[in-house]
């Protein structure tokens, strides 16, 4: 089960900027605490700059998980997973919500500003944030995704 006292780590470009202030207005009012990677503003930004920072901080297992968004959430997801330990999933609905959880243990999600609604992200991380990684048969999985490095 996530540990709610620890703080979520947040991060967008300019196209996510206006849903993270939604997020965190919203969230923070029900006790979530989060860690702010920026953006801070609409002006148009490079996505890595804010993203590396973050997916670095849950690859050095600082924190368990974490929130990321763009327009579409593909270039957000595509820096994260860059990470060795971490797996970002694209999410736009609740049943991938929760099978990124359930069979793929991701750590961060990526939520495409562009496609979803706020109350829809506001479900989704709720979703996220509260499904246990199923484990079982999906653990081996998991196990093999990170790259061997020789």
């Amino acid at each position: 089960m996530f540990d709610f006292s620890q703080d979520i780590p947040i991060g967008c470009d300019h196209a996510g900027f206006r849903l993270k202030a939604y997020l965190l207005k919203n969230l923070s009012s029900q006790g979530y605490r989060f860690r702010d990677f920026g953006t801070f503003s609409e002006e148009s930004v490079d996505y890595p700059d804010f993203v590396h920072p973050l997916a670095k901080a849950i690859n050095e297992g600082i924190y368990q998980r974490g929130i990321i968004i763009c327009g579409s959430g593909n270039g957000v997801s595509i820096v994260a997973n860059k990470y060795q330990l971490v797996r970002s999933a694209i999410c736009w609905t609740d049943e991938i919500a929760r099978l990124s959880r359930l069979h793929n243990d991701a750590n961060i999600i990526a939520l495409p500003a562009r496609f979803i609604s706020p109350e829809e992200a506001l479900n989704l991380i709720k979703i996220f944030f509260t499904t246990d990684f199923e484990g079982g048969r999906h653990e081996r999985r998991v196990q093999k995704i990170p790259v061997a490095i020789k």
